[in-house]
């Protein structure tokens, strides 16, 4: 027996059943029929004459949706904030750079006792004197732990040390400092604004405390002395410290040993030890740090065997094997004299030369 709903005869054959219609499984909601664009008349709109089963609906009007609103809401937010910048820049004003000072020198001459002693083979010398146990070259020159201050970071310790190491070895080691008159290795890594009184330094060699060669880099006179071993040796240290929140300093002392004989000479001429004692002191700031670049703001070198007598300012003069310091003592200095600069002169001790 059929439904309440079924034909009378029952459903034909093959036809479905109406609880399966397929229409069944169309659900239209409130919102797909808010979002129709026509609407059907009612009956009695549809009475009058000629009158169209639908019309059109006028257009939804939907606001922003949160999405949309909050993109707008940033936009907003970056665009001010662009403006702000610009208006009041939040980074602080950097500081302005300190002048670079002037560098100051001290060039003291050692003079020996007696007869500077000599031999034909450079390393007996270097094995019969204090320096026996110096390392060669640039391994002398040894960096200590790089740790970071309070304003600067290890990078930026280990670029000041090594800077001026670079230094050092550029103005104690190379040959063609020391005896061809070379210059711009050490010139390259000063300050450009040192380089003026370097210039002038060796331009008019002046025993002043400020432009004397010898205060900038070790160099022979080369028409008296040549190196008779390249395998100069060294010992030392460094330090660095952070002065203030803007410049590092770094302080070596080191004391260089050469074997040398006279120019021209050959191989079988006696050699001589002369030693040298370098302190200096370098200062560098961030500009300084980033283009690899010194501040060499003081430089005290003790050097002998040298005569008193002789001008240590543009070149050191050394006495070699056999030879005796001249008479005399150093260049008178003149108390009158502005900025003017004691000439200064002290003796070799024994101890420091070799025992051959």
């Amino acid at each position: 027996m059929g439904g309440p709903g079924d034909p009378p005869e029952g459903t034909p054959d093959g036809a479905p059943n109406g609880a399966e219609d397929e229409y069944r499984s169309v659900v239209f909601d409130e919102s797909f029929v808010r979002a129709a664009r026509l609407q059907e008349f009612s009956a009695q709109e549809r009475l009058a004459d000629h009158a169209p089963a639908v019309r059109s609906r006028p257009p939804l009007r939907r606001g922003l949706s949160k999405q949309a609103l909050f993109l707008v809401l940033l936009i907003a937010i970056a665009f001010g904030t662009a403006i702000y910048m610009g208006v009041r820049h939040p980074y602080q004003t950097p500081q302005a750079r300190q002048p670079v000072p002037l560098l100051r020198m001290t060039v003291i001459p050692l003079a020996p006792h007696g007869k500077v002693p000599g031999a034909t083979d450079p390393e007996r010398l270097y094995a019969d004197s204090p320096a026996t146990q110096f390392r060669v070259g640039a391994e002398g020159i040894a960096l200590p732990a790089a740790r970071r201050t309070a304003n600067f970071s290890d990078a930026q310790v280990v670029t000041a040390l090594t800077t001026a190491k670079d230094y050092l070895v550029r103005s104690s080691l190379y040959p063609d400092v020391l005896t061809g008159g070379q210059t711009r290795p050490v010139r390259v890594l000063l300050d450009p604004e040192q380089l003026d009184q370097f210039d002038r330094g060796f331009a008019q060699p002046t025993a002043d405390g400020r432009h004397a060669p010898t205060g900038w880099l070790v160099r022979f006179d080369p028409s008296r002395a040549e190196l008779a071993d390249r395998g100069i040796r060294v010992q030392g240290s460094l330090e660095v410290a952070e002065s203030d929140a803007s410049t590092l300093e770094v302080t070596t002392d080191h004391t260089f040993v050469y074997a040398l004989r006279p120019a021209g000479a050959d191989d079988r001429a006696e050699a001589s030890l002369f030693t040298v004692r370098r302190e200096l002191h370098f200062r560098f700031d961030r500009d300084d740090l980033r283009l690899h670049q010194a501040e060499l703001v003081g430089s005290s070198l003790q050097a002998g065997p040298l005569s008193c007598a002789d001008d240590a300012t543009n070149h050191l003069r050394p006495l070699l094997a056999g030879q005796t310091p001249k008479a005399g003592g150093p260049a008178g200095t003149d108390p009158y004299a502005p900025q003017g600069t004691a000439a200064l002169c002290g003796t070799l001790a024994d101890s420091a030369q070799p025992k051959a």
